[in-house]
């Protein structure tokens, strides 16, 4: 992986100081990841290539076989796998200076569900304990909904069936008229 050059075009080499140099040279970990994320769609786009490659060449089923062709073949293909073991190479990199640059991050736990371990060890905190009990509490109006609405179904289903039995009777007297 090299890094961007510190001058921009007409620029004197000397025009940043120390520490702006030293920031200029430093790249963000959001970068690094566009810069990893660009690499592995490169890796995918060799790969593919390469599969191509492989089959469009003949099988050595007895058929004779330019050797022009079979070199240019061979050579594209070795190409191909030198790039991608370069970019395998630049992919650990920029995943080496990502985590180098979190190493001194804390990880924030994302706890979507609070966490009850089952021996019996009580949490002091009770904002877990409330939220535990307002969920259970919601869960229990949405299941008491669920189930008015399903009897509300249920008493629209008997009155649509109601409704179509009339009309057929209905049509079934005006075609005995006529």
């Amino acid at each position: 992986m090299s890094t961007p050059p510190l001058a921009g075009a007409g620029m004197p080499p000397g025009a940043f100081s120390g520490t702006q140099a030293q920031a200029a040279r430093e790249v963000n970990t959001a970068s690094l990841c566009r810069i990893g994320q660009e690499t592995v769609q490169d890796i995918v786009f060799r790969t593919m290539e390469i599969f191509q490659l492989l089959r469009n060449m003949q099988l050595p089923n007895g058929v004779t076989y330019h050797t022009a062709t079979y070199q240019d073949r061979l050579a594209k293909l070795q190409e191909h796998l030198r790039q991608l073991s370069i970019l395998f190479r630049k992919l650990r990199l920029v995943y080496d200076k990502c985590n180098e640059n979190c190493a001194g991050l804390d990880p924030v736990p994302i706890e979507l569900i609070p966490y009850v371990e089952e021996d019996g060890s009580k949490h002091d905190d009770r904002g877990a304990a409330s939220q535990l009990r307002f969920a259970s509490e919601e869960r229990r109006e949405i299941m008491e909904v669920n189930k008015k609405l399903k009897q509300k179904n249920q008493q629209l289903k008997q009155i649509m069936d109601q409704l179509r039995n009339l009309i057929w009777d209905i049509n079934a007297m005006l075609a005995m008229r006529n």
